[in-house]
């Protein structure tokens, strides 16, 4: 699967937007890249989970972030044949009360996948999530780097980070 593969799969599920809109940090953007529209559109998905298989290991564990990173890690799970958990925003009050959902052994390596990453707040919180529940998380795959220092602060936690494409890629390609 080749960058402009996905740059072509992103823009054929009509995920990038052009106008103003207000990004979930509090900015603005001149461009929004719909996460609902690509993950909920199989062609998509289906190209997004395939470029993260192929950068998988057969003993990896996947770590999806509620909500977006979720049905990544569902459609990766399924294409890469590997198990994967879900990290939630916060603890649920009722039930088991678990803030790491799925089966999650102590020490175990996740890769964490996650849809958009603009500031890096949502992943670095599910890493440390999953981290407190005993897994070790050094990588984490995502769908688009908006570049707009994430990957700083993705990195200042201690994880690697690797984006399928990049808002410059996205951008530089309309």
């Amino acid at each position: 699967m080749t960058n402009q593969d996905l740059i072509d799969a992103l823009r054929a599920a009509d995920a990038v937007q052009f106008g103003e809109f207000e990004l979930s940090h509090g900015g603005t953007s001149e461009y929004y890249v719909d996460k609902y529209l690509f993950e909920t559109e199989p062609d998509c998905l289906e190209a997004i989970s395939e470029a993260f298989a192929e950068r998988l290991a057969p003993d990896d564990k996947l770590g999806g972030v509620a909500l977006g990173g979720v049905p990544l890690a569902a459609a990766t799970s399924v294409a890469a044949g590997v198990p994967y958990v879900i990290a939630r925003k916060q603890r649920k009050e009722y039930g088991t009360a678990n803030l790491v959902e799925g089966r999650l052994e102590d020490g175990e390596e996740v890769v964490v996948v996650e849809d958009i990453v603009t500031t890096g707040t949502s992943l670095v919180e599910a890493v440390e999530a999953l981290r407190e529940a005993g897994a070790t998380v050094e990588r984490a795959l995502v769908v688009v780097d908006r570049e707009e220092g994430g990957r700083e602060n993705v990195e200042d936690a201690g994880i690697e980070m690797e984006a399928l494409v990049t808002a410059s890629d996205l951008l530089d390609s309309q």
